[in-house]
């Protein structure tokens, strides 16, 4: 009995000295994990890096492009075979193919093929007149039968410019300027002003 109540208390005095220590160690091994986690900053893949990363993973050319969240959108169709897929890329680059068809080509797409201006020529143009992010870029023709990229560029102060990129000499029209929240301040009535 005389034994246990001194292996207690040494075992009492080893605990008190080496509480606070082992307290501390695993308080510091916690913080260090904890601060490396929130300084982390999650990348973030701009329009021209998710078209670049989409098209790596499945060579051709961009249709579309659309952000959603941190999650890029980006439908692509192959110069040759017909194919076509839909393709998600994440924050940090990674691509995932979400469909692939080989239904043929739509006459849309058979004009895109042979486009002077693609998506990455009609993003630069976009932002050479706009400066911002891009958010949409899209293959798209007016009634007249015009083909042009729909491109949105989002820029400071929450303002949305949403533009046209001729498909054959990158020159940069203007369809609606407003913010983000639509307000009736807009400067909608630049609309087809060539900028």
């Amino acid at each position: 009995m005389k034994r246990t109540l001194y292996v207690s208390a040494a075992t009492a005095v080893v605990l008190m000295a080496g509480g606070p220590v082992a307290v501390a160690a695993a308080t510091t091994a916690d913080t260090a994990r904890t601060v490396t986690a929130a300084t982390a900053v999650p990348a973030d893949v701009t329009a021209q890096e998710a078209a670049a990363a989409a098209l790596k993973e499945y060579p051709g050319i961009v249709e579309s492009l659309d952000q959603d969240g941190a999650v890029w959108h980006v439908d692509v169709i192959s110069k040759g075979e017909h194919d076509h897929a839909e393709l998600e890329v994440d924050a940090n680059g990674k691509v995932t193919v979400e469909n692939k068809d080989n239904d043929g080509h739509s006459s849309d797409q058979m004009a895109l093929l042979t486009a002077k201006v693609t998506a990455a020529q009609a993003m630069k143009a976009a932002l050479a007149a706009h400066p911002g992010k891009v958010t949409t870029v899209e293959w798209d023709n007016d009634d007249n039968g015009t083909r042009y990229w729909h491109v949105e560029v989002k820029g400071s102060g929450d303002k949305t410019w949403d533009g046209r990129v001729d498909a054959t000499t990158a020159k940069v029209t203007t369809s609606t300027d407003s913010d983000s929240n639509n307000d009736s301040d807009s400067d909608s009535n630049d609309e087809d002003q060539d900028n």
